[in-house]
């Protein structure tokens, strides 16, 4: 799975208007939907793609939707903005055949998988420098920890904090602090929806975030929705 792409799976799901920082597919696996972007009311609509900071809201209430949130300076979220056109906010799918045609898919069934494959088959391969790879694969096992400071991950690879800023956003198209804060929400959206139970206070710190305003604040930004509200609806969100 690519770090910058974060996917859900909504079932049945009516979706408030919002918007935030990501570029934003979705794609319906099932039946036509409705949604309203920056204004526009779009109906029987098979899926979009929108830039960020786009106000939308969605109304699936028979039906599944694949949701894929790009970071919008990574490689993926790049080459995304290379299908806009200069005065385009939203590419609408209408049916299924204008979203094979647009992702270079082969068939309809448009699974979350099939959506990201078709993404990352555009992007040049990359085999990362050592230390890059040694930088991913600590903030897997210690995005958790509060104290991570650029000084942490420099002290790691024995390179400056800003040659190593330079060498990680030369490979992956995106800034180490922005690889560790995506790593940290995909770990509390997780959570939220696989640990019901728990309060958000201690998914927040369990997660990295100082406290739950803290998390509330990069989620809003990030996705255009709270934790409150994704754990009120998550019987019918998955994450991938």
């Amino acid at each position: 799975m690519n770090p910058f792409i974060l996917a859900l799976k909504a079932r049945n799901l009516t979706v408030e208007i919002h918007q935030h920082s990501a570029y934003q597919i979705v794609i319906s696996k099932d039946n036509p939907f409705r949604s309203t972007i920056a204004g526009r009311l779009n109906e029987g609509i098979h899926g979009f793609l929108i830039k960020p900071h786009v106000p939308h809201f969605c109304v699936a209430e028979k039906g599944t939707l694949n949701i894929l949130n790009v970071e919008p300076y990574s490689k993926v979220g790049l080459e995304l903005a290379k299908r806009f056109n200069n005065d385009q906010d939203t590419i609408v799918f209408y049916n299924p055949a204008e979203a094979n045609i647009f992702f270079e898919t082969i068939n309809d069934t448009f699974d979350i998988h099939t959506i990201i494959g078709a993404l990352v088959s555009q992007l040049p391969t990359v085999q990362y420098d050592e230390r890059v790879a040694k930088i991913i694969e600590y903030i897997s096992l210690n995005s958790f920890r509060q104290d991570i400071t650029p000084q942490t991950f420099a002290d790691l690879v024995f390179l400056s904090p800003s040659r190593l800023t330079a060498l990680f956003k030369q490979q992956t198209g995106s800034s180490l602090s922005k690889y560790l804060l995506w790593t940290r929400l995909r770990h509390a959206i997780f959570t939220t929806l696989s640990e019901k139970d728990r309060s958000l206070t201690d998914i927040a710190y369990g997660t990295g975030f100082y406290d739950l305003p803290q998390l509330n604040k990069y989620m809003n930004e990030m996705f255009g929705m709270p934790p409150k509200a994704l754990k009120y609806n998550s019987d019918l969100i998955q994450v991938y």
